[in-house]
């Protein structure tokens, strides 16, 4: 799995949501650690859930 995104890229989970936008804090092998506004620090293995890479400012 490639991971297109790095720390400090903003993303969201087309699978949720309402979990709003959220920024990458690490990565680690296929775990992304992402803080999302509205559901706070989510730990999420790509391998599982795809997430969105978004251009936010």
């Amino acid at each position: 799995m490639l991971i297109d995104f790095e720390p400090g890229d903003y993303v969201k989970n087309p699978d949720n949501n309402d979990w709003g936008i959220g920024q990458v804090q690490s990565i680690i092998g296929n775990k992304v650690t992402v803080n999302f506004e509205n559901s706070g620090k989510r730990v999420i293995n790509i391998n599982n859930i795809k997430l969105e890479k978004i251009n936010y400012e």
